[in-house]
């Protein structure tokens, strides 16, 4: 081969390799500027915004996913409250005399972010710069902390109570839909940031807080009761408000309901002391007050069960212990049975008065004592009972038998009399003693031909007041005379009578014969 063929062909081989060579090395700095390129002209479906003056005419879609803005609705007073937690110092108003570009830098050194301002004539363009590189896997988070934005957005939503937090100027920073409803309902208007839905009192150094406040509505007046918590969380204050309007008025009611009770207690004439599960007072009526000589203010004070016995003890108002070591014991014992509502006793007081006092057990381990005077009830029933006894001793002086029947037919009464004479004893009988049981016994006593179902009718018959007299003959041939009567209550009483088969009298001396 000739020797300049092989030159030209090491020469033509060099050269093409020098170009490889400058193409492998200009490669890196084309897609170096073909990425810039491409980021530069997918830079305004980032994050960027438009004003016109103060209003927002344009919003990337990015940016109306991250912050919620919409053209025509929102302004840059609106904007910049969404972009303060990370751009502190954005101006309040657009930089319409700021030349050129102007650059906010983001609030944590750590974040590279930046809003770059463009002048151009009445608008302002708005555009984040952050030239932080996202791979797959911070894709994949920023998908998942994407949805689950839009699960804390459905779910605040979708709340039925109003939500809003507030910064540290008491602005309105954001809310939920319920709060946008509310504050329509209340104030007729769209939500205004620096005017919240309620007034609230603020409560130094309290991180939690809860009040209860009322509103009335614009359209029909009515007043409405909400429970708001308050809770803040470095300088914001995330509020909660909670209609609690059936609460009120169940409220309302139990207040009214007690009330009627304390109106009702004040007028009984037993005395009333409820006790809680603690053993102190917490409600009485006046009676207990005259039942006890308890002064006011003592039992006003919500003493306890111990201290309530032991002044009732030393004001004489109950029976005097005999034995002062087992006191304690005793009152122990009383309240145990009145926790299980088996305490009943009747207290004989020095003074001659008598109490009934009763213990019974309430809800939520509550007791209720209930303290009665019922000195004119044993006083009546003790001059009852003397005017049986007294009945009871003059009927036994009679010889003649009398037995007494109730309207319904049953035995009420007899005299010792009549006892001897059948040999019968109603009151070791432990069922009622009737007409028809008597009437069985008294045939067993006596011969056939007394009317005896003629009295049987009688003392059934209350319409029958004709008194009536019959004989009847008893097996040992004693002749009995009885005489049925109507007495009060419908009642009837029969008087058995003995009568000898041959009487005689002794006749008295003539004075005439002694004369002669």
């Amino acid at each position: 081969m000739p020797l300049w063929d092989i030159a030209a062909i090491v020469g033509a081989a060099g050269l093409s390799a020098l170009v490889a060579l400058l193409w492998i090395s200009r490669t890196p700095k084309q897609a170096a500027n073909s990425t810039s390129d491409r980021r530069t002209a997918l830079s305004p479906d980032g994050v960027s915004f438009l004003f016109d003056q103060e209003e927002l005419q344009h919003v990337s879609e990015t940016a109306q996913q991250l912050y919620r803005v919409t053209p025509g609705q929102d302004d840059w007073q609106s904007w910049r409250e969404r972009m303060l937690n990370r751009f502190p110092s954005l101006p309040e108003r657009p930089p319409l005399n700021h030349p050129g570009c102007m650059t906010v830098e983001a609030r944590h050194a750590e974040d590279i972010a930046t809003l770059n301002f463009t002048h151009r004539g009445q608008y302002i363009q708005v555009h984040m710069n952050d030239d932080r590189m996202i791979n797959a896997a911070q894709s994949q988070k920023l998908r998942a902390i994407h949805r689950e934005l839009a699960d804390l957005r459905r779910a605040s939503d979708t709340t039925p109570h109003a939500v809003w937090q507030v910064d540290a100027q008491g602005k309105v920073t954001w809310f939920n839909a319920a709060y946008e409803d509310l504050y329509e309902r209340l104030h007729k208007t769209a939500p205004q940031a620096t005017k919240p839905v309620f007034e609230i009192i603020e409560q130094q150094n309290q991180k939690v807080g809860r009040q209860r406040v009322s509103t009335r509505t614009a359209l029909d007046g009515g007043k409405d009761w909400f429970d708001v918590n308050a809770v803040t969380v470095g300088d914001i204050t995330i509020f909660h408000a909670v209609n609690v309007n059936a609460i009120v008025k169940s409220e309302a009611a139990q207040r009214n309901f007690v009330q009627t009770l304390a109106k009702t207690f004040a007028q009984l004439s037993i005395g009333l002391a409820i006790f809680d599960r603690n053993g102190q007072l917490v409600l009485f009526n006046p009676a207990l007050i005259d039942l006890t000589d308890l002064p006011a203010d003592f039992l006003s004070g919500r003493p306890t069960l111990l201290s309530f016995f032991d002044r009732m003890r030393e004001n004489r108002r109950m029976p005097e212990p005999k034995n002062y070591h087992s006191w304690r014991q005793e009152i122990a014992d009383v309240i145990s049975a009145a926790t299980d509502g088996r305490y009943q006793e009747t207290w004989t007081l020095e003074t001659g008065q008598t109490y009934r006092v009763r213990g019974r057990p309430h809800p939520d381990g509550a007791i209720a004592f209930l303290i009665e005077d019922i000195s004119a009830e044993i006083s009546l029933t003790r001059n009852f009972r003397a005017e049986l006894e007294l009945g009871q001793s003059l009927m036994d002086t009679f010889d003649e038998g009398l037995v007494v029947f109730s309207s319904t037919g049953v035995l009420t009464f007899c005299n010792v009399a009549y006892r001897d004479l059948w040999g019968l004893d109603p009151d070791n009988s432990f069922a009622d003693v009737t007409i028809l049981d008597s009437v069985q016994e008294w045939k067993r006593s006596c011969k056939p031909g007394a009317r005896w179902a003629a009295l049987t009718d009688f003392v059934r018959n209350i319409s029958d007041r004709t008194s009536w007299n019959m004989t009847a003959t008893l097996n040992s041939g004693t002749s009995l005379s009885c005489t049925v009567s109507r007495i009060a209550s419908g009642a009837t009483v029969i008087r058995f009578a003995t009568t000898e088969s041959a009487t005689t009298k002794p006749k008295l001396p003539n004075p005439s014969a002694r004369a002669s």
